[in-house]
């Protein structure tokens, strides 16, 4: 009883209760006038009709009437009588049927089950939480960092500003508190000065407010702010942001580093201590139309062949695979390894004609000075005319118009590209805009943009080769931070993985394992203290304290950890 009272009393302290409860009851005023008008009218017509009840009498007959009742017990028997009978009775179902139950509902039974609701969520971090990370708030990139997290054992909390938010988040299962992002008493309810990461993944300017609030409250805790602009990057990192992550900056990059553009070469999209992850379209090689055994490419240059990009779909490198012209390699090597591997290909050319890029916002304006650095020609297509200044010389040539325009993409050269880039950040324009270029250039290659990581399917259904995020690229940013190692992009929902030596493998080879049979991961590596053994072979034996390096999807990842439980401590 003690806990309802509290909420009662909670409830009736806020402002829109007083003000609801004011208004129910001038309600309440008008319908109880109401019934004494009637009831007075009531006494005089049955004087009229020659009969006398008491006044208590009329109010019985009132309430009797408007509430439809109708005991028949006490009558007018005249039209005048019958006629205000009439009147009481529509009166009440107004009032009583629509009129009340309305205002109850609106003023009283709905704020109360929001108050009911908003008192759900938690207002700090359990006891004795520590070693946590914290999200500013929950949005598109927070799914996929709060799945990582959970794979490696990490605890987190997410902020909600908004209390029914935070209770419906708490509901699906989301470690939440509620309170308000610019205020150091939130930073002091979720402990965070006892937490390894803050991750501030708001816009720039909140962003600064929450590294500046964050700093002082707990100086030690490193801060991850996710920046949109690159001019804000000076101000995040003088506002004591330990890290600065400009995503859309690296989504455009990583878009560019896929354009299958030029000659024929490897392209590096991410690091691991000596080991490096590149990818290698086939089109227009050597190696078109042979299997990744006959590529040779481990006995030739060093480099192993460790998965295959096939519309859109990461596949086991298995050495009966047949490779095509849109296939793209994913290898593991040293430089002096791709350097090799480059030497074998670099006479081949892809296509020397300009690369097109659809969408001049910052993600393409990033893609073009990246693909621009490499040598490669750029035609854009923007049908903003207010970007024409922001995009300025970036590309070689710009055209103000719309991509659906068959004839504005001819100008722009999409019939002799070797790739095109979709860039814009609506979801269903992209899907769009990729089906429209398949069916233009069946020998494109297409890399697209996505928002929501639920497009994914959609955008490779209409034809996109390859498909990234910038959520995605967030969660894997916060990952390789927590990690302590260079971000790597390998695809939307496919992932550089490191992890622990489950107990239950030490002492088997790596064939014994079945890791790559029951999971489908890829395992390219395999660190022991500072030794790498890149490319293990299948008889390497695992020993206690190793940890794997492996490539997989979300779903791999969530098998692997069905599979060996008590992998994935702290990343």
């Amino acid at each position: 009883m003690k806990t309802i009272g509290a909420q009662v009393a909670s409830f009736l302290r806020q402002r829109e209760t007083r003000q609801n409860l004011r208004i129910l009851l001038k309600l309440f005023a008008v319908l109880g006038v109401t019934i004494a008008l009637f009831s007075i009218a009531f006494h005089f017509l049955m004087l009229y009709e020659d009969k006398e009840y008491s006044w208590f009498t009329g109010v019985y007959w009132t309430l009797v009437v408007m509430t439809t009742l109708g005991f028949g017990d006490i009558t007018f028997h005249t039209d005048l009588g019958r006629v205000f009978s009439v009147v009481v009775l529509l009166t009440g179902v107004f009032w009583l049927l629509i009129l009340l139950p309305f205002a109850f509902i609106r003023f009283f039974y709905g704020p109360w089950l929001e108050a009911q609701v908003k008192l759900r969520a938690p207002r700090e971090a359990p006891p004795g939480l520590a070693g946590h990370v914290v999200l500013a708030r929950w949005d598109a990139m927070a799914p996929s960092l709060v799945e990582r997290l959970t794979f490696h054992r990490i605890p987190y909390l997410v902020i909600e500003g908004d209390p029914p938010s935070a209770a419906r988040l708490q509901d699906d299962g989301i470690a939440v508190v509620a309170g308000e992002v610019d205020d150091a008493r939130t930073y002091r309810a979720v402990r965070l000065e006892a937490a390894r990461l803050l991750v501030a993944n708001a816009d720039d300017v909140v962003n600064t407010n929450i590294t500046l609030i964050a700093k002082e409250v707990a100086p030690r805790v490193p801060v991850a702010a996710i920046v949109d602009f690159e001019d804000s990057i000076d101000i995040l990192e003088l506002s004591g942001a330990d890290y600065v992550l400009p995503i859309k900056k690296w989504l455009g990059e990583q878009l560019a580093v896929r354009a299958r553009a030029g000659h024929a070469c490897t392209h590096v999209i991410g690091r691991f201590h000596d080991l490096r992850i590149a990818e290698l379209p086939v089109h227009h090689t050597p190696f078109a139309g042979s299997t990744v055994r006959d590529t040779r490419l481990r006995e030739r240059a060093g480099a192993s062949i460790v998965a295959v990009w096939e519309r859109g779909r990461l596949v086991p490198a298995r050495p009966e695979l047949l490779l095509t012209d849109l296939s793209v390699l994913v290898l593991a090597g040293t430089d002096e390894q791709l350097r090799t591997v480059d030497s074998m290909v670099e006479a081949y050319d892809v296509n020397p004609n300009p690369v097109v890029i659809i969408g001049g916002g910052k993600v393409g304006r990033s893609a073009a000075r990246a693909l621009k650095r490499r040598g490669v020609p750029v035609h854009m297509v923007e049908k903003q005319q207010w970007l024409r200044e922001r995009i300025g010389e970036i590309p070689d040539q710009l055209l103000i118009g719309d991509a659906a325009d068959r004839r504005v993409l001819e100008r722009a050269g999409i019939l002799q590209a070797p790739s095109v880039l979709v860039t814009t950040n609506v979801d269903a324009t992209n899907i769009f805009l990729t089906a429209y270029c398949r069916r233009l250039n069946r020998e494109l290659q297409i890399v697209s943009r996505i928002t929501s990581p639920t497009s994914l399917e959609a955008i490779h259904r209409a034809g996109a080769d390859i498909a990234l995020s910038a959520a995605r690229l967030a969660a894997g940013a916060i990952d390789s931070v927590l990690q302590g190692r260079e971000p790597i992009v390998l695809g939307e929902g496919v992932d550089l993985i490191l992890v622990p030596l489950p107990a239950n493998l030490a002492g088997h080879t790596l064939a014994e394992s079945g890791i790559g049979a029951r999971t489908g991961m890829t395992v390219i590596a395999v660190r022991r203290g500072e030794r790498l053994n890149t490319a293990p072979p299948p008889q390497l034996v695992l020993e206690p304290g190793s940890e794997l390096v492996m490539i997989g999807s979300d779903e791999q990842r969530a098998q692997f950890a069905a599979c060996f439980g008590d992998a994935g401590g702290a990343g």
